[in-house]
């Protein structure tokens, strides 16, 4: 009796499987489609950003029409759910976008373009709060000729001499918001604000010069940002965050400059790790460190740690007067985008997880008084450690004498030799008075 109830039990299941696999069959091949939920478009510089939100992973292809100039993308088995959303094409390389069924079950989309593109698709797998998503760029079809960088001469006339060059990184853009506050408030709007009061603080200041890495809202790769810096030969990179941490309780200001092996703290590691998958928000298909580790190993040979350590340590004694820091001494972790074979850090302004500090990094005037506590320890790291060939190496600066201190000591500090600083000073031999003003020549 038992054995008969589990072959009964046995032709039940075979025939409830047999007739759920001629159901599916069955249904209509829309309902099996994928289906676009909704599209996003990022004008940048250099290019157009359009994404595709998907339900499902998709197959697509693409090719190029002229006369007039438009892109075809083709996505298999595919429908658009409700309307796409309207879009204002100003500042992009798109004139306007038509979609319509293809067959029995594609969709075709149709970009009538300004002027000639290349285009490069690619689909992400999902991210975070991202599901499947198709990435679209347009770059300009006319090529551009490869930057090459250009060993700087250094020049002893004011005449000839250059403006230092600060990278201003202001973090996340476009596809990935970074961390979001309690309100709503966007990590890569409020990181945006503050790296613009900084470009006007610097626009200002006579012998420095900024570069933005970003100035509108749009993503760049963190390869890309490091590669940027690296061939306008910035003098130092500056990027700025203001992060989110599990326990809405974290607080603080905090500045980092890259680690040769681990983190300095928990904390700093989780940030790293946080900073460094923004490329998988941000749409970037793949990484890659192999170059950049072979830069961290020249940044070590070179002492730029050390220098990058000591333009955090006078950022961080500036932005203590603004913020409550969360730790007092400099941090150390693996971020990526400090890679840049140059002195970099990487500020996190606060944690816009915490309800108290997004409301002050709302604030217009907290944003203005964060940017001039990083320009002004900024400004004070190159006014005591000038870089031959700039303006700044080439004007007169001071020197308070502080008790213990020697005369090879400053010389030594200032990179020029004591027969210098005494024939300016007036100076017979090495014996120095605590307190008095030494004027140190410019290099």
């Amino acid at each position: 009796m038992f054995k008969s109830a589990l072959m009964k039990q046995s032709r039940l299941l075979s025939i409830l499987s047999l007739s759920l696999g001629l159901i599916v069959t069955l249904l209509p091949n829309n309902l099996l489609a994928s289906e676009v939920r909704g599209l996003r478009m990022w004008p940048a510089p250099d290019n157009t950003r359009l994404v595709f939100d998907l339900n499902a992973p998709v197959e697509h292809s693409l090719f190029t029409l002229r006369n007039p100039n438009r892109i075809v993308i083709d996505l298999k088995d595919t429908r658009v759910s409700g309307a796409l959303p309207s879009a204002t094409y100003n500042e992009s390389r798109i004139k306007g976008l038509r979609y319509a069924k293809r067959g029995e079950n594609g969709l075709r989309v149709v970009l009538d373009l300004k002027n000639a593109v290349k285009p490069k698709s690619f689909v992400l797998k999902p991210h975070g709060t991202y599901g499947h998503r198709l990435v679209v760029d347009l770059f300009d079809a006319k090529k551009s000729k490869k930057p090459v960088v250009v060993k700087r001469p250094v020049y002893k006339s004011k005449k000839r001499a250059r403006d230092l060059i600060i990278a201003i990184d202001a973090g996340h853009g476009g596809e990935d918001p970074g961390a979001i506050g309690q309100r709503g408030t966007r990590e890569k709007d409020v990181v945006l604000r503050i790296a613009k009061e900084l470009e006007k603080l610097i626009k200002r200041e006579r012998g420095m010069k900024p570069l933005m890495i970003r100035n509108g809202d749009y993503y760049i790769g963190l390869k890309q940002r490091v590669k940027k810096a690296q061939m306008a030969q910035a003098d130092l990179f500056i990027s700025i965050h203001a992060d989110a941490f599990k326990n809405g309780k974290a607080r603080g200001t905090s500045v980092f400059i890259l680690s040769e092996s681990g983190a300095s703290s928990d904390l700093a590691s989780y940030l790293a790790d946080s900073e460094n998958s923004a490329d998988l928000n941000g749409g970037v298909n793949g990484t890659n460190d192999d170059l950049l580790n072979m830069v961290l190993a020249d940044m070590v040979k070179n002492s730029t740690l050390e220098d990058s350590h000591q333009v955090a340590s006078k950022v961080l004694a500036g932005l203590k007067g603004v913020n409550r820091l969360h730790k007092k001494t400099v941090e150390q972790a693996g971020f990526r985008v400090l890679k840049a074979g140059r002195p970099a850090i990487l500020v996190e302004t606060a944690f816009i997880s915490n309800r108290s500090e997004e409301r002050k990094l709302r604030s217009h005037k907290h944003q203005r008084a964060l940017a001039k506590a990083i320009f002004k320890g900024t400004r004070s790291y190159f006014r005591s450690n000038p870089v031959p060939g700039t303006l700044l190496a080439l004007r007169d600066r001071k020197h308070r004498i502080a008790r213990g201190e020697t005369l090879s000591g400053i010389a030594q500090r200032y990179q020029i030799s004591m027969a210098s600083i005494r024939d300016v000073n007036n100076i017979r031999g090495d014996k120095l008075h605590v307190g008095k003003t030494l004027r140190i020549p410019a290099i």
